[in-house]
C-alpha cells in the first residue's frame, strides 16, 4: 500500500468495488485507487445478506433505468469480469416480479408505476384477477383488483458473485484492496485530504468515496458531514412447501416470480425451495452488530399472508434465515449519490435501502463518471444527489419493499 491516492473507497462490498471497477476500466482515468474493507469475509455485509434480485418495477424513471442498466450488465457480467480463465456465472434466473393489489388505492399506485415504467421501455404488464389466475393457477386471487408483472428484465442472481467478479477484475485493472478500517478522516476547510487507518497508517486521498453500506452515517461524521443513514434489520427465511407450486405457471416455462403480496411479504424460488421476508411491523435502527434473525416474523407475518394467498403455502416450514440490515435512507429511501456541495472531493454512494445490489452497477459507473469527468455522462444522477438532504427536500419512491 502506498501513503497517497488520487481515489479512496471507504467500503469494499458490491458498490464500492463497483466504483473501483468503473474507474479503472476507463481509459480516461489515470489515477490510482485503494478500497478499504473492515469485514474481509464480508460475513455481516448487506450484500451477502441480500435477497439478491433485480426489478424495473418502480415509480420514477431513474429508478427504473438504473435497474435497466444493471440487467443489461449483468447479462453481459461473464465476459466484463473475466480474468485469466475465470468467467464469473451469476447463474440471473430472469422469472420476474409480480406486485398484487387488492385495494383501489394499491391498485392506482400501480397504474401510475407501470405508466412510467412502459415510458422508460420496461417489459411490464398490468392484469386483470382472471388474467392472473390463468397464469398462477395456485393463487387465491378473489380480493385482487390488479396485477403487475414483470415478464422480462427481472429476477434474481448470485449476490456474491456480483461483488466478487467487480473486486477481482478491479484489482486486475490496477485497483488495490487492502483489509483494513478507516477510522479517522483529515480534512482542510472544504478538502478531505486523508485517511487514517486502524493499522495506522494515514493515507493521502484526492478523493474520498464513501460507500460504506449501513456504516455511512459513521464515516461521514468522520469528514464532520452528515447523511440520514442507519442500519434497518431485515430477516429472511428459507422455506420448504410440502407440495411446491414451483413449475405450475403457465409463463415463463412455468417457473414462479418473486410475488410481492398486498400484505408486503415476499416470496420467490430459491433453488428446490423458497425465499420470503416482510417489512417488521416495528421496524427501528438497529446495532451495527445486530444480526440475530426475528424468528416471530415467519409466524406473526410471513405464514398467515402466505396461507391465505396459496394453499401450497399452508404447509412449509423454515430450514434456515438469517439477518441482514438494509443501509436505510430516512429521509425518502432512495440512493444519496453524487459530491457534498461544499466538500467537494467527498463523495457519497450511500442510502440504498435494500436496493444496492441491483443499483451498484448504474451507480459504479455515475460516481467514476463524475470522479473522471466532473459531470454525469451516462445516466444523470443530479435528482438523487446529496442536496436533496441539505434542504430535507424527499425524493420518494412508492415502489419501495
Amino acid at each position: 500500500m502506498k501513503d497517497s491516492y488520487d481515489v479512496v473507497i471507504v467500503g469494499g462490498a458490491v458498490i464500492g468495488a463497483s466504483v473501483a471497477y468503473f474507474l479503472t476500466a476507463n481509459p480516461d482515468f489515470t489515477g490510482s485507487v485503494l478500497v478499504v474493507e473492515r469485514d474481509p469475509r464480508f460475513a455481516q455485509a448487506s450484500t451477502a445478506l441480500s435477497a439478491s434480485s433485480i426489478r424495473t418495477q418502480f415509480s420514477n424513471p431513474i429508478n427504473v433505468q438504473i435497474s435497466q442498466f444493471g440487467l443489461s450488465f449483468i447479462r453481459g457480467f461473464a465476459e466484463a469480469m473475466q480474468v485469466g480463465d475465470d468467467r464469473p456465472d451469476l447463474n440471473f434466473h430472469e422469472s420476474g416480479y409480480l406486485f398484487l393489489a387488492s385495494t383501489d388505492a394499491q391498485a392506482q399506485i400501480l397504474r401510475e408505476n407501470h405508466a412510467v415504467q412502459r415510458a422508460c421501455g420496461a417489459d411490464t404488464v398490468l392484469w386483470s384477477q382472471a388474467e392472473l389466475a390463468d397464469a398462477f393457477p395456485h393463487l387465491r386471487v378473489e380480493d385482487i383488483v390488479l396485477a403487475s408483472y414483470g415478464r422480462s428484465g427481472e429476477g434474481w442472481f448470485n449476490n456474491t458473485g456480483l461483488m466478487n467478479g467487480f473486486r477481482a477484475k478491479a484489482r486486475a485493472q490496477g485497483a488495490e484492496l487492502v483489509h483494513d478500517e478507516v477510522t479517522a478522516i483529515g480534512r482542510d476547510g472544504s478538502t478531505v485530504s486523508s485517511v487514517t487507518l486502524k493499522s495506522g497508517a494515514v493515507v493521502k486521498a484526492g478523493i474520498v468515496v464513501n460507500a460504506s453500506g449501513p456504516r455511512a452515517g459513521l464515516t461521514a461524521r468522520m469528514a464532520g458531514l452528515d447523511v440520514p443513514v442507519e442500519p434497518r434489520k431485515r430477516t429472511l427465511f428459507v422455506l420448504d412447501c410440502a407440495k411446491t407450486p414451483e413449475g405450475s405457471a403457465r409463463v415463463t416455462g412455468g417457473r414462479l416470480p418473486l410475488m410481492i403480496d398486498t400484505s408486503g411479504v415476499f416470496i420467490r424460488p430459491e433453488g428446490r425451495y423458497f425465499l420470503s421476508g416482510a417489512v417488521p411491523v416495528d421496524d427501528p435502527a438497529v446495532d451495527f452488530d445486530d444480526f440475530t434473525p426475528r424468528y416471530e416474523e415467519f409466524e406473526d407475518i410471513i405464514w398467515p399472508a402466505l396461507a391465505e394467498r396459496s394453499e401450497a403455502f399452508e404447509a412449509m416450514k423454515v430450514i434456515n434465515q438469517w439477518a441482514g440490515h438494509y443501509d436505510y435512507n430516512t429521509l425518502d429511501h432512495n440512493l444519496i449519490v453524487g459530491r457534498h456541495p461544499e466538500v467537494t472531493n467527498f463523495l457519497f454512494a450511500n442510502g440504498f435501502s435494500g436496493h444496492g445490489l441491483q443499483q451498484s452497477p448504474a451507480v459504479g459507473r455515475a460516481v467514476s463518471e463524475l470522479i473522471t469527468y466532473g459531470a454525469y455522462r451516462s445516466l444523470d444522477f443530479t435528482q438523487v444527489g446529496y442536496e436533496r438532504i441539505v434542504e430535507n427536500r424527499p425524493f420518494l419512491e412508492k415502489a419501495v419493499i
